[in-house]
């Protein structure tokens, strides 16, 4: 079992400038800003989320994120999972039929109401407490809560919340433009487009006639020297923004790619926009 299928509520709280990363889960979400505020990106834009609003994940996406506290606080969210076991349980207590597959965005802003945000600031009493098996009980309530207000007060989630069809084949050459620089593995992408992981290899040679980690590699790079020659942004900044580990694999990569390591193109260019 996972640590959100046993606690599914998780708190976030951080003080830094900002706190970056990406999000991938097999459960819905449902989450809120208590304070700061939180900046997402999916394939279609970016769009930031302020304290006092919330935003429901749905499975199987993603999403790049970046925290921010308020000026001279603290950044506080928290968000509640609602795993595909779960979910199967309340629509045969419901007498839900899921529907058919379909598409929707990696997440969405919900409406502004107070009833969500009252949901969301009633679950700050669970932080400090003990993750035994006595309390699932009452985190079931808790969730079963969450559902009944989302399809109340947002009808479409019905749809998204009970359908629980695996990921449909889709085109893999858009798919994989749009979401090359998350650092997922092949058989990740491969899930994701509705493919097993043999046949999205054979998919993908077909499509970009070469492999897909040397595509990857390469596509990752290529948006690497476009950030820093015509954005001028910095090396830690792009290295994981285009899908890469850590910076000394990124930094290896490129040298061997372009000639020179990144640290000495971002200097270059910046020298050439001196006057």
């Amino acid at each position: 079992m996972s640590a959100t299928e046993k606690f599914p509520i998780e708190y976030s709280c951080y003080l830094t400038k900002s706190r970056a990363g990406e999000k991938f889960s097999n459960s819905h979400a449902l989450s809120y800003i208590v304070s700061g505020a939180m900046i997402l990106t999916d394939e279609y834009g970016e769009y930031e989320i302020s304290a006092g609003e919330s935003f429901f994940f749905t499975r199987n996406s993603l999403v790049k994120y970046a925290k921010y506290p308020p000026e001279g606080g603290i950044f506080k969210s928290i968000t509640l999972f609602l795993d595909q076991s779960f979910l199967r349980n309340l629509a045969l207590e419901l007498k839900v039929e899921p529907e058919e597959s379909i598409l929707s965005r990696p997440f969405g802003r919900l409406k502004n109401n107070s009833l969500t945000a009252d949901y969301m600031r009633s679950l700050l009493v669970y932080e400090k407490m003990i993750t035994e098996d006595k309390n699932s009980a009452l985190l079931d309530l808790k969730r079963k809560e969450a559902v009944l207000i989302l399809i109340s007060e947002n009808p479409g989630l019905k749809n998204i919340l009970f359908n629980f069809s695996a990921p449909g084949k889709i085109d893999l050459e858009g798919f994989m433009k749009k979401n090359f620089h998350f650092k997922v593995d092949l058989s990740r992408f491969a899930f994701l487009s509705g493919r097993s992981l043999s046949t999205f290899k054979r998919d993908f040679e077909k499509i970009f006639h070469t492999t897909p980690n040397r595509w990857l590699l390469d596509r990752r790079l290529d948006e690497a020297q476009q950030l820093i020659h015509s954005k001028h942004q910095k090396i830690s900044d792009v290295y994981s923004e285009v899908g890469f580990e850590d910076l000394s694999h990124f930094s290896v990569a490129y040298k061997k790619r372009f000639g020179i390591p990144p640290s000495m193109d971002h200097k270059t260019m910046l020298t050439k926009q001196l006057p």
